[in-house]
């Protein structure tokens, strides 16, 4: 079960419009659906209505003052950038408050409930109560409701998620009476949950002491306990913990919402009753629709359950952090393994908080567009700056986030030596004192208005429904007493900053650079240091603590926590009983359509590519996916074929270095993108594998896009020995990271590796063996370039090729007008059709372990179902 999130800081999830908030979105949607390589025509389709099918009509009139179910209208407004209005009202009885944006042309559907979750401690009591109360409720005695939902849903997203000063329960559906049934069973869990009336939840899903035998010692077990485990084993992860806690110390961001292990334990069932009881009020409750449904009925929804309760107060501000006069810094120590070489194994981070308040529209616009030039590509001159220095294997920070109280900037570097902590410090600061005093590129900043203004009125979140993204975005407003509609606006003041940057050329970012960064007294430096020792005190120091406590337990308490344990597991067991189950909702075949959404798809050809044409109402903006075989590639270069992939953007071409092409593309088009597609196939043994380069722009700029396609598919420069391996460093970082805090992603890959041919390309190309194959690779770059570049020149020559898959997502019309532009690209590419027989490897079946410095375990197990057993 993955249904819990915790955020840290850098991770932003769809906040407010950016382009820091735009790529958390593309990170978002990745995380959470595994669809996000579908064609572009189904987001555009949600968003926009099909060009075959007329939208839903929906009464979206409502006025100031209006009462409707117990409910008062305080707010209408109409959303210009999205093409609909939104209704702000207030629940009479409670107070609370539901922000209704009725959208006719949005059939997939969401819902959400948040409420402010300020922690007093490091307990974990948010992020275990997200948890436990999706383990039953009064309407829904079952223990796991949440699974069953699973079972019988047609939901596009399922989930709930702890931040670290509110929890969020959204759903979504693009089936009416399965919305309703997600909305009900959430409902009543977060109103009405077992939990407080059944300790065995707060201990399965938090901690319990565990013991078998008399004779046996005591462990700490429990799902958060464990999950937490596993976050505090990450380098990456602790250092980002440590960070937000000592940057906003005075607040609740002091301390961890997620839980700290070593506090967990002292979490009791009052406490955790408690916390409910204050905080999941509907007094403390902020409700969003978002979709095609009808608004009356939300409101009548919510009131059905809402009734039930008084208005109460609810203290749950989130109290602003008073700004330093003078920086501090922060030491912390991190596991590692004993046989790892830590000579170059710190990190170094440098954090600000900007202001002493949420900014507004305009000036978080502003705040967005400097970090975009200051960090958001490989060429922006901060990022640039810290990676070239060569002190460090990757930047880390993430720079602007605002999804707390106050906005705060990170930057720094993993991987340096403790001696360089105060080089990267000076570095960062001599960058930005450059930049405020030469002043950014104008195409630079054209470029991040241009890349902001499309992503924004283009609205795609790949597989996240966007109604969950918006609400996102009116949340990090709403939450903190402001203005939730301004979270959903941009156009205003994008206009006002263009004109402010572009045209009259005012030194805006400049000044802001230089007063909230350079003369911000509010900075922090935390230094992250390896120590072999680490794990081995932690481990000590809780083993240690469940001795003492089993001093001071008598006989009979042993006993009673031998039964417990037994118990717990009894009830973990035993199947929920059939009347249980049966209160659950289910769609009947009746609720669902008997006939399923078909994109009107047009197949043909142009000379050996084969097109697919998806006529779809996408405003002018044009989808280009080309697919190119990868079955020409040899097996021995699949584990090189991410950093390829990763060069084909940041290597530059022969008309452009790598800051000038990617300023090229945020200049003309919505981006430029590239990614391996690896896939078994029905009813046969061979995979399917292709490159897809993806790219997208309006339709005046199409000459543009392909342009930029053709370069980089045919003309980029591997020659640049030190730029190819700053990429493989930073991938090699990344790729150790996600092997500690990522071991059930490991697990399922060396598992796939041997049951099908797919399972083993992916394995070589993102699992252990690519890792282990980047290690090697980075040696011989070292040693022997030229062979290195041999092999990035064999894959360009195995991969591109005029025999490829074209699929094309426009305007009716537009489509029409775009063969001219596909056939020039085409004709840049060579000729040929990918023929090779597909790799076949030996499929060997084997139990292994891998060792890594965690505090967690993984396990897993697989089979091919087609294979080993009698599935159909």
């Amino acid at each position: 079960r993955s249904h819990s999130m915790t955020t840290r800081l850098g991770v932003l999830l769809g906040a407010r419009c950016g382009a820091s908030a735009a790529a958390a979105r593309a990170a978002a949607a990745k995380r959470h659906v595994a669809s996000a390589r579908t064609v572009h025509a189904r987001t555009v389709r949600q968003a926009l209505g099909s060009a075959t099918a007329a939208p839903a009509m929906v009464d979206t009139e409502a006025a100031v003052g209006q009462k409707l179910h117990g409910w008062t209208c305080e707010r209408v407004e109409e959303l210009a950038e999205l093409k609909c209005m939104g209704m702000l009202w207030r629940h009479d009885k409670t107070g609370a408050e539901c922000l209704s944006v009725a959208q006719p042309l949005e059939e997939n559907k969401t819902f959400g409930v948040v409420f402010r979750t300020p922690p007093e401690s490091s307990n974990g009591i948010a992020h275990v109560l997200e948890h436990s109360v999706l383990c039953g409720s009064r309407k829904y005695p079952v223990k796991e409701p949440f699974t069953e939902l699973m079972k019988g849903s047609l939901q596009t997203f399922l989930n709930a998620m702890t931040f670290p000063d509110r929890t969020c329960y959204p759903v979504a559906s693009c089936n009416l009476q399965d919305f309703y049934n997600l909305v009900d069973v959430y409902l009543d869990a977060v109103l009405h949950p077992r939990a407080l009336k059944d300790p065995r939840v707060l201990a399965q899903e938090g901690w319990h002491y565990e013991v078998e035998e008399k004779d046996k010692p005591l462990t700490f077990k429990g799902v958060v306990f464990n999950e937490m485990k596993g976050v505090y084993s990450n380098p990456d992860s602790l250092q980002g913990r440590t960070l937000l806690n000592n940057l906003l110390p005075d607040t609740p961001y002091g301390v961890d919402s997620g839980g700290d292990p070593r506090e967990i334990p002292n979490l009791t069932f009052d406490y955790f009753k408690g916390f409910h009881e204050r905080f999941y009020h509907p007094s403390n409750a902020k409700f969003w629709f978002y979709g095609d449904d009808p608004p009356a009925r939300r409101l009548e929804l919510l009131d059905e359950f809402l009734r039930d309760f008084e208005r109460k107060e609810v203290t749950s501000e989130i109290p602003l952090q008073p700004l330093w006069a003078e920086p501090r810094r922060v030491e912390h120590s991190f596991a590692v393994g004993k046989d790892e070489d830590i000579s170059k194994k710190s990190m170094a981070c440098v954090s600000w908080v900007l202001s002493e308040d949420k900014p507004n529209l305009e000036t978080s616009l502003a705040l967005s567009i400097m970090d975009y030039c200051l960090m958001g590509t490989p060429g922006a001159p901060l990022r640039k700056a810290l990676t070239d220095a060569g002190l460090g294997s990757r930047v880390i920070g993430g720079g602007l986030y605002e999804g707390l109280v106050q906005p705060t900037f990170s930057v720094g570097l993993k991987d340096i030596k403790e001696t360089d902590a105060a080089a990267v410090e000076e570095l960062i600061t001599k960058t930005l004192e450059k930049v405020a005093s030469e002043r950014f590129e104008k195409e630079s900043i054209e470029a991040a208005l241009n890349k902001i203004e499309f992503e924004n009125r283009e609205l795609n979140t790949g597989g996240l429904p966007r109604g969950l993204a918006l609400m996102f975005s009116a949340v990090s407003n709403w939450n903190y007493g402001k203005d939730p509609f301004e979270g959903l606006r941009f156009d205003a003041p994008l206009k006002a900053l263009r004109e402010k940057l572009v045209e009259k050329g005012e030194p805006l970012l400049e000044g802001i650079l230089r007063e909230k960064l350079l003369d911000n007294k509010h900075r922090l430096t935390v230094t992250s240091k390896p120590d072999f020792e680490e794990s081995s005190r932690i481990e000590a120091a809780e083993k240690a603590r469940l001795e003492e406590h089993r001093k001071t337990l008598s006989e009979d308490d042993i006993e009673a926590l031998i039964t417990a344990t037994k118990e717990l597991r009894e009830m973990q067991e035993t199947p929920d009983k059939p009347e249980e189950l049966a209160t659950v909702p289910r769609l009947e075949l009746s609720d669902i359509p008997t006939e399923t959404l078909k994109i009107p798809t047009q197949i043909g050809r142009l000379g050996s590519a084969e097109v697919l044409r998806n006529p779809q109402l996408t405003s002018g903006v044009v989808y280009v996916d080309v697919a190119f075989n990868l079955r020409d590639v040899p097996a021995r270069l699949l584990p090189l074929l991410p950093l390829f992939i990763r060069g084909l953007r940041q290597m530059g071409t022969k008309k452009s270095d790598f800051v000038q092409l990617q300023r090229r593309v945020d200049l003309a088009t919505g981006g430029v993108s590239a990614s391996p597609l690896i896939s078994s196939k029905r009813g046969s043994d061979e995979p399917v594998a292709y490159l897809v380069m993806r790219g997208k722009a309006m339709e005046g700029k199409i000459d543009s896009l392909m342009d930029l396609m053709g370069e980089i598919a045919t003309e980029v420069t591997w020659e640049n020995q030190s730029r190819f391996l700053q990429l493989a460093k930073e991938a090699y970082a990344g790729g150790r990271s996600s092997l500690i805090s990522a071991g059930h992603v490991v697990a399922a890959g060396r598992l796939g590796m041997q049951t099908t041919a797919a399972g083993w390309a992916s394995e070589q190309m993102s699992g252990l063996s690519q890792f282990e194959a980047v290690g090697k690779l980075i040696q011989q770059a070292e040693k022997d370039w030229p062979a290195v570049e041999a092999q990035l020149r064999e894959l360009q020559s195995c991969i591109f090729k005029d025999a490829c898959v074209m699929n094309l997502t426009a305007d009716a019309d537009v489509l029409t007008r775009l063969d001219s532009h596909m056939e020039t690209f085409l004709k840049r590419l060579p000729e040929g059709v990918a023929s090779s027989p597909f790799w076949v490897p030996e499929l060997a079946r084997a139990s292994e372990g891998i060792i890594v410095p965690s505090q967690v375990n993984y396990v897993g197990k697989g089979a091919n179902l087609y294979k080993d057993s009698d599935y159909k």
